[in-house]
């Protein structure tokens, strides 16, 4: 099993929730960040005053899948998010040893 961890521009998230329907994820969960990576920051006008935002939003997604589907899902990650600018974001995706189902106790690749 893996856990495909990406980070992504928050408006592209209805895009990749739909791409990853499209070949059948069940399961993803989002969180709220910020963060910077080459781009670090940008700066914004507000009411004539300019700021410096060191931390830009994004979204982190992860979805456990089993071994087979790993490329597949990084593949529909990276096509729905990319808008080709700096700051598109990046995807990890590390092993994962253990999965359990609370509610059945399924355990393995049966819990995802």
């Amino acid at each position: 099993m893996k856990i495909v961890t990406a980070i992504i521009k928050p408006y592209k998230l209805d895009a990749v929730r739909d791409a990853l329907s499209i070949i059948d994820v069940q399961g993803i969960t989002v969180t709220e960040i910020k963060g910077h990576g080459r781009q670090k920051g940008h700066t914004e006008l507000h009411r004539g005053a300019e700021y410096i935002l060191d931390f830009v939003p994004k979204l982190k997604l992860e979805v456990a899948v089993k071994d087979d589907q790993q490329e597949s899902v990084t593949e529909a990650i990276r096509k729905a998010a990319k808008t080709g600018r700096i700051g598109d974001g990046k995807i990890f995706v590390p092993a994962l040893e253990q999965a359990v189902r609370i509610r059945t106790g399924e355990t393995g690749p049966e819990a995802l």
